[in-house]
């Protein structure tokens, strides 16, 4: 992978910038499954106190990419690929359910906003950076979900995709970042069913897409991709 640009800092941000730095390695897996975050190297590496480095860990740790522990360290959090497959089941219901919902109680405004995460995430494609590509992806199904009007599938459904990041970095590698187009293509689908209120082609096309995931996900795995990173 090519070494990438240093990432510009930028003042009263360095609890934003943390978390960037820590997202990016772990996404990456330059900090792998399992490995201890040291907090005074962190903040000597960054050169920054502890203070915003604890309070990017929470924000890590809502997301599931890191793991607290009783004695107050923290690691990067675990990948159990052996229970995948529940993570699968409830991640495909979630895209049925929330993108049947929003073609039913979507508004004008609501299509606006995921027209504009649409735009972000294919902007994304066209310029192969898989972290952005997991970022907008994310906040395109959320704005799905919260078009659907039901607070409780929106928040476990961002859960989810959060929880689903470092499989979601993998799905992208398998396409050495170069995402075929077709997806972008689902992507505009998907809302064209919403704007047209079909429920039914809404649960079709969402349940469509998670399919293709599932399927090259689980696909890396049985060709032992996966084996090299820590569970």
């Amino acid at each position: 992978m090519a070494e990438k640009p240093a990432r510009e800092r930028k003042r009263g941000s360095g609890a934003q910038y943390v978390y960037e730095v820590l997202r990016e390695e772990i996404l990456d897996l330059i900090l792998p499954p399992g490995s201890p975050i040291d907090e005074n190297q962190l903040a000597e590496r960054l050169s920054m106190s502890r203070t915003p480095i604890r309070e990017a860990l929470v924000r890590l740790a809502g997301e599931g990419l890191v793991t607290p522990l009783p004695n107050r360290s923290t690691v990067v959090s675990n990948i159990d690929f052996l229970s995948l497959h529940t993570f699968f089941d409830a991640l495909t219901l979630m895209y049925r359910v929330t993108t049947r919902l929003a073609g039913e109680y979507h508004t004008p405004a609501d299509l606006q906003i995921i027209r504009s995460r649409q735009a972000d995430f294919a902007r994304s494609v066209e310029r192969q950076d898989a972290l952005e590509m997991i970022a907008t992806n994310r906040e395109f199904h959320a704005a799905i979900a919260e078009a659907g009007r039901n607070v409780y599938f929106t928040n476990l459904f961002c859960r989810l995709l959060d929880e689903g990041q470092r499989i979601l970095r993998l799905y992208y590698s398998s396409f050495n970042d170069q995402l075929p187009q077709r997806y972008v293509v689902e992507h505009e689908q998907m809302i064209a069913a919403i704007e047209a209120r079909d429920i039914n082609i809404c649960d079709r096309l969402a349940k469509a897409h998670a399919d293709q995931i599932v399927s090259q996900i689980q696909s890396m795995i049985s060709r032992g991709v996966a084996h090299t990173i820590p569970l």
